[in-house]
């Protein structure tokens, strides 16, 4: 029974008789090896091999007897238990130390013959101090024999052969789950076609239901806009011609009653203090007045500035737009600049090229309805300012009377039924503006709800560019990962120990016609009427994606986890032409694709480029 305590290659400083210092790689294997017969002993087995030189080999068998004499020659104070233990442990400094230019721990072998490899040699572990070169310890090796390099060798064979046999076990196994991967990600990929398929016919039905019913409710608006400026404009004219009769009646009433009012002045005296008192409450009643219109003012003010605001976020808008407009060319570019290497995904691209017109028309449809709706909060906005004109020239209506009543004390009675008409026409002025507010704040949820769609809009596209481009990494990935299974598997069957023959014609031509042998997917672009899988005339029907192994047949594949079904993903259309191996053709002596990592297939997207 044989323990492996260590194996590592170390750097080493050769010293040979009448030869310069060198320094070489030499691997050292220390063994613990537990004998049974005739008595339970233990032999420590140091064995010193070359991986460039095979013939390169020393060993050193130490027994507890040999290990207590060498520990009276050397001074150890170690018993021969801990021994190994600590020399592996003075290895390990030589190997943190091998690094550095003036190394503190170095490992020298000292042969005493002008060449190595045809004597004993040393083994020693130097310390280098201030003072001088202190050595640890100094183990004397003997070169092995022919047999005893014909048994090591024989056991690396024989190691080596364990390793390929296992790995051909691997790589079988790891062609298989690829096989049956790649067949249950094909089948995911057709329900998702079919999913977009349907997805894109009730996107279409529901576009077509909004962009209709909108246009009739911006039609309706319109009229009833139109509706309302018309009887404003007319009440406005109405009520100038009622003013101005009134004010001309009312003038010409206070000139015949002026006489009759000189004669009564002293009769009117007592009533002064009544008029007073009334002058008063109008005073506070019309600055009551003059706080609501100037409140008034205040709201059209934050109107127009929530205006403003969504002038600048319309702004904000068309902005983002522009930006995705220059994504998507950006991104066109990168697919033009790739077609070289995704000749196989040409159909998938043009769908996917003209699901963005789709979405772009539909932007540009969404553009053209947010600048109607500017059109109206700009009309609206001309209507308030109409309003606030009227409201001014009202005000100033309201200030000529007060003047003339402050002149004319004795006709308060008609003041006061002229101040309560033109305090009944500015309630109708304000509940008008009130009106026209609500229907401006409906006409801004309605551009929010757009906005809203718009973005919504935005965003699947951005999904479908995504799930279209991981879609084509995972495809371009599965073709390089079997290309390089296939390739290493043969190099790994043609490589061996043993020393190959002289190449013949016959062996040439052999090597010639499995070079061809290489994995290649065609896209195939079906014919109408024909599924996927039977699109090549003439062909018997093949799965999609399927791939014949040549050695045991199995499909492959990733596994099932990187392929789960997302509620928030919008899959493809025409993602998957069909797939078939091809043995008979030869790879095409085109530009080969970058080297993609080795790694297990539980991380694909790190192959992935972009």
């Amino acid at each position: 029974m044989t323990e492996i305590l260590f194996n590592k290659a170390l750097h080493v400083l050769v010293k040979c008789k009448d030869c310069d210092d060198r320094r070489s790689t030499v691997r050292i294997c220390i063994e613990l090896q537990f004998n049974s017969n005739p008595v339970h002993r233990r032999d420590l087995i140091v064995r010193l091999t070359d991986d460039a030189d095979l013939y390169f080999l020393y060993n050193l068998i130490i027994s507890e007897e040999d290990f207590q004499s060498l520990k009276v020659q050397q001074g150890l104070l170690i018993d021969f238990a801990s021994f190994p233990q600590k020399f592996i442990d003075l290895l390990d400094q030589c190997i943190t130390e091998q690094g550095k230019d003036n190394p503190r721990f170095l490992l020298q072998l000292c042969c005493p013959s002008t060449t190595l490899g045809h004597g004993p040699a040393s083994l020693n572990i130097v310390e280098t101090n201030a003072f001088k070169h202190l050595t640890h310890l100094s183990l004397k090796l003997l070169h092995g024999t022919d047999v005893e390099i014909k048994k090591f060798l024989a056991s690396c064979l024989a190691s080596v052969k364990e390793e390929k046999l296992l790995l051909e076990q691997k790589l079988r196994q790891t062609e298989e789950d690829l096989s049956r991967q790649l067949s249950y990600t094909q089948q995911t990929l057709s329900e998702k076609s079919r999913e977009l398929d349907k997805l894109r016919s009730e996107w279409t039905a529901q576009t077509t239901s909004l962009s209709s019913r909108h246009s009739q409710d911006m039609t309706a608006e319109r009229e009833k806009a139109l509706e309302t400026q018309t009887r404003l404009q007319q009440q406005n004219e109405q009520l100038r011609r009622e003013l101005e009769s009134a004010h001309l009646r009312n003038t010409q009433q206070l000139q015949d009653r002026l006489a009759e009012l000189e004669s009564s002045n002293r009769d009117l005296t007592e009533k002064k203090y009544k008029s007073d008192s009334a002058i008063r409450d109008l005073k506070a009643k019309l600055v009551g007045l003059e706080e609501e219109s100037q409140r008034a003012k205040q709201q059209v003010l934050s109107l127009r500035r929530e205006n403003g605001t969504l002038d600048t976020e319309c702004h904000e808008k068309e902005r983002l737009v522009n930006q995705l407009h220059t994504r998507v060319a950006v991104l066109e570019q990168e697919i033009k600049d790739k077609d070289q290497l995704v000749l196989r995904t040409k159909e998938v691209l043009d769908a996917t090229q003209q699901q963005k017109n789709t979405v772009e028309g539909n932007v540009e449809g969404k553009q053209l309805q947010i600048s109607k709706l500017e059109a109206t909060v700009k009309s609206l906005s001309e209507e308030l300012i109409k309003a606030n004109g009227i409201i001014k020239k009202l005000q100033g209506d309201m200030k000529a009377l007060v003047g003339k009543i402050k002149v004319k004390n004795t006709v308060t009675v008609s003041q006061e039924k002229l101040l309560q008409e033109t305090a009944e026409t500015l309630h109708r002025e304000q509940k008008e503006l009130q009106e026209t507010q609500q229907l401006l704040r409906q006409r801004e949820e309605e551009v929010s709800k757009l906005k809203e769609q718009l973005e919504a809009t935005v965003q699947k596209l951005d999904e479908s560019r995504e799930v279209l481009k991981t879609n084509e990494n995972v495809i371009t990935w599965l073709n390089k990962q079997l290309n390089e299974n296939q390739l290493s598997r043969k190099q790994e069957n043609a490589g061996a120990f043993e020393t190959p023959p002289a190449p013949s014609s016959g062996a040439g031509l052999r090597m010639g016609s499995t070079s061809h042998n290489l994995v290649q997917f065609h896209p195939v672009v079906p014919k109408p009427g024909l599924s996927p899988i039977e699109a090549k005339e003439g062909s018997p029907p093949v799965h999609r994606g399927q791939l014949a192994n040549k050695e045991n047949g199995e499909p492959a594949g990733l596994e099932s986890k990187y392929f789960e079904r997302r509620d928030d993903s919008i899959p493809l259309r025409g993602l998957i032409p069909s797939m078939h191996l091809n043995r008979d053709i030869p790879m095409p002596s085109t530009k080969p694709a970058p080297p993609i990592k080795s790694g297990p297939p539980s991380a694909p997207s790190a192959y992935f480029p972009g």
